[in-house]
């Protein structure tokens, strides 16, 4: 049981860091200002991996790797603790479908596998889009000349998050689709073979 927490524990924080990592290397900019990268993914992955626990720490972790680091823009204590706590941590509700996501591995059934593993994806960015939509329509209207501040926050916020969660999803269902191992434990994964076996004999 120990080792199992040490595991998680150490899993999350090198997972927080990847994300903060990934954060500086993006696969394009936005004109209007914001970047898509893969930063979601280990986030994702984590949540998958260990549930909802290790999804909302890892995202929380993330959220405070980008104060430490620099990379967030902080206007008040209030707006920072929405867009890089909250925010960050409602991406770790897509571990709601984790059990869901394993059995569907486990069992082969490939269309509920990627079905819920792009509603988790969906479910922790929507949340993530929302706490930087609000963020923005109320802490930013005072600093931006844009005429209607929820269209300006919510174009901003969309056109970087919506492209980086169509790849986190698609990205993920196919690593998780290919390399079961790095989303199941040793016992999940004698399961998985198992299961594999009756389609084998049948072939």
């Amino acid at each position: 049981m120990r080792n199992k927490r040490t595991l998680f524990m150490v899993e999350v924080a090198i997972f927080a860091a990847l994300a903060t990592l990934l954060d500086f290397i993006p696969i394009f900019k936005m004109p209007q200002g914001g970047s898509v990268s893969l930063a979601m993914v280990p986030v994702f992955l984590i949540a998958f991996r260990w549930g909802l626990k290790g999804g909302l720490l890892t995202g929380l972790l993330y959220g405070i790797f980008q104060i430490i680091v620099g990379q967030a823009y902080i206007l008040t204590p209030v707006q920072a603790v929405i867009e890089y706590g909250l925010a960050f941590t409602l991406l770790g509700l897509a571990g709601i479908f984790a059990h869901t996501v394993k059995q569907a591995l486990i069992n082969h059934n490939t269309k509920k596998f990627f079905t819920y593993v792009t509603l988790g994806i969906l479910l922790g960015s929507t949340l993530r889009f929302m706490g930087h939509f609000i963020a923005g329509v109320v802490f930013f209207a005072e600093y931006t000349d844009a005429e209607n501040v929820w269209i300006y926050s919510l174009v901003y916020n969309a056109s970087y998050m919506v492209p980086a969660a169509i790849i986190s999803a698609l990205g993920l269902g196919y690593l998780f689709h290919k390399q079961p191992r790095i989303l199941l434990n040793d016992q999940e994964q004698a399961s998985y073979r198992a299961a594999a076996r009756p389609k084998e004999q049948l072939n």
